[in-house]
C-alpha cells in the first residue's frame, strides 16, 4: 500500500474503520502527508494490531 493507494480514497477507508472499531477518534485517522507510518502507529496502539494486520485490514475496507 503506497501513500496515493491509503489517500485515494482514505476518507471513505476511514469511515469504514470507525464503524468497525467504535474506539477510533478523526484524530487516531488523521492523514497527513508524509506521517502514514506515525498514524499507523497509533492505530497498532489503539486496536492492539500488527502494522501488517492493520495493512491487511485497510486493504480489504
Amino acid at each position: 500500500m503506497n501513500t496515493t493507494e491509503l489517500k485515494g480514497d482514505w476518507e471513505v477507508q476511514k469511515g469504514k474503520l470507525k464503524q468497525k472499531f467504535a474506539k477510533l477518534t478523526d484524530n487516531d485517522l488523521l492523514f497527513v502527508e508524509g506521517k502514514k507510518d506515525e498514524m499507523l502507529g497509533k492505530l497498532q496502539i489503539t486496536l492492539g494490531k500488527s502494522k501488517e494486520e492493520l495493512q491487511k485490514l485497510i486493504e480489504k475496507l
